[in-house]
């Protein structure tokens, strides 16, 4: 039986060290995508090397952390009968540590305006969640909505589920994702009835109702967060991202050491107030 186990053990272990080694491959991607959003118009800087590098760093940290963080649930979500056991460790503990850790190391300070204007992170018993949507411009993005401190349920792209950390992490926390391409019919369909079911319960839902990221171009917003909004007659939270145009290009954190973060310009994140929306 020892031997047995042992050899499970040592091949088990031997696959999550190489799972865990893409973590430093697929963050390429990552910086060749923020790249070319960067690089989309000549009203903004491109990134320049040591913008890449911080990208990199960025997303190394997050699928780092997040892949760690799933390992350490993965034995109570087993033990618990699988389902949804962990959510709310997933979201409140490993996903905003990890999200506050990469802002933090590589963005910079984060600056909430508007707070007056949050929801309460309990939803009271009886009433809908509110659902909250944001302007999707950069990486940073998905980093510095944590800092408001309110658990939600990200609607996202299939594809994430390939990130090695983030992908695990989605599936704990039971985020909701979708196929924006292709034959996609049952996919909007189960984004609809998993919406439904999380705000009824309680939790809310966050999107980026443009779809896509964008730095210099305005999108037209897709409908999806608005109808899930109508649908359970509850309240729309508008949140405005500014990313400051330098905040890959400078020195930060390293320029903390010569006293120069004070200078650091600031991502601000301006909530709004709530629009009530109702059927017909």
């Amino acid at each position: 039986r020892w031997p047995i186990a042992a050899a499970i053990f040592y091949y088990l272990s031997r696959a999550i060290l190489a799972y865990s080694s893409l973590i430093l491959i697929f963050p390429l991607a990552a910086v060749y995508q923020e790249w070319k959003i960067w690089a989309s118009s000549p009203t903004i800087p491109n990134l320049s090397l040591l913008g890449c590098i911080k990208v990199y760093v960025f997303n190394v940290i997050w699928m780092g952390f997040t892949f760690a963080g799933s390992l350490v649930l993965l034995p109570k979500w087993i033990l618990c009968g699988f389902g949804s056991s962990v959510e709310t460790e997933a979201h409140c503990t490993v996903e905003r540590m990890g999200a506050r850790l990469c802002t933090s190391s590589c963005v910079g300070p984060v600056v909430i305006r508007g707070e007056e204007y949050l929801p309460p992170d309990d939803t009271p018993p009886g009433q809908p969640a509110p659902v909250y949507v944001a302007n999707h411009s950069s990486q940073i993005d998905v980093g510095v909505v944590y800092y408001l401190f309110r658990r939600f349920k990200w609607i996202a792209k299939q594809s994430v589920m390939y990130l090695p950390g983030v992908g695990q992490i989605m599936a704990l926390s039971g985020h909701v994702l979708i196929k924006r391409t292709g034959k996609n019919k049952g996919s909007i369909s189960n984004l609809y009835t998993k919406s439904n079911e999380a705000i009824q319960s309680g939790c809310p839902m966050f999107l980026f109702p443009q779809g896509t990221r964008r730095l210099a171009q305005r999108m037209p917003f897709k409908d999806g967060a608005f109808n899930i909004a109508i649908d359970n007659e509850t309240k729309i939270v508008p949140i405005s991202i500014d990313v400051p145009l330098g905040v890959f290009n400078d020195w930060y954190p390293l320029s903390l050491l010569w006293g120069g973060g004070g200078n650091k310009d600031h991502v601000v994140m301006t909530v709004h107030k709530p629009i009530q929306c109702k059927k017909g």
